[in-house]
C-alpha cells in the first residue's frame, strides 16, 4: 500500500504586508532626513502612503528617492524595485545604513516612479481615478540618469512580495 501526501501554500498580499514594506522605505527616508535635510516629514507620510498603495495594489515597479544634480542621481538616492517571490523567499532586512557625509550642494530632492504591467493594463479612467485617492499627483518626467552605479544592499519582504533596495554610489 502506497500513501502520498501534498501541501499546498497561498499566500495573500494584503494591506498590512504592504505597509510593513512601505514603513522600511519610510524609515530609510527619516534617517536620509537627519543626514541631508530633506524630504520633510510631511513629504515622507506621502512617500509611505503612496508606496503603500501602490504596492498593495500590485502597480509599482521602481520608485527612487534622493537628490538629483545636473539632471542625474547622486550619493544619497535610494532605488526601490518590487517584485513577487513567486513562492520563494527572501530577507526582510531592518532599514537604515545611510551613508552621512555626501556632497548634496546644489542638489535637488527628487522622487521619480515606474509602473508595472499591470499599470499598464488599466483604462485610462481606472489609472485616473487611482491616482485621485493617492496623496499627491505625480507627472510625467524622463528619468534621470545615475552619477555612479547603483549597489544592491537591502531587502524588505512580506506577504510573498519583495522590495530590493539599491542606493547610488559615487565611483
Amino acid at each position: 500500500m502506497s500513501h502520498s501526501y501534498s501541501f499546498t501554500e497561498s499566500t495573500t498580499f494584503t494591506v498590512t504586508h504592504a505597509r510593513h514594506m512601505a514603513a522600511k522605505v519610510a524609515t530609510d527616508l527619516k534617517r536620509m532626513q537627519r543626514f541631508y535635510g530633506k524630504p520633510s516629514d510631511e513629504s515622507i507620510v506621502d512617500y509611505e502612503t503612496e508606496a503603500t498603495e501602490m504596492l498593495r495594489a500590485g502597480y509599482l515597479d521602481t520608485v527612487t528617492y534622493g537628490f538629483k544634480k545636473d539632471g542625474k542621481w547622486i550619493e544619497p538616492t535610494l532605488r526601490y524595485t518590487s517584485r513577487d517571490l513567486a513562492g520563494a523567499s527572501a530577507n526582510d532586512d531592518d532599514p537604515g545604513k545611510i551613508r552621512p557625509g555626501a556632497d548634496v550642494g546644489g542638489a535637488s530632492f527628487y522622487s521619480y516612479m515606474t509602473y508595472t504591467a499591470a499599470w499598464d493594463r488599466l483604462s485610462q479612467t481606472e489609472r485616473d481615478a487611482f491616482k485621485a485617492s493617492l496623496p499627491f499627483s505625480r507627472g510625467g518626467a524622463p528619468e534621470p540618469g545615475i552619477s555612479g552605479y547603483l549597489s544592491n544592499d537591502r531587502t524588505y519582504s512580506s506577504g510573498g512580495r519583495a522590495l530590493d533596495r539599491a542606493t547610488v554610489r559615487s565611483f
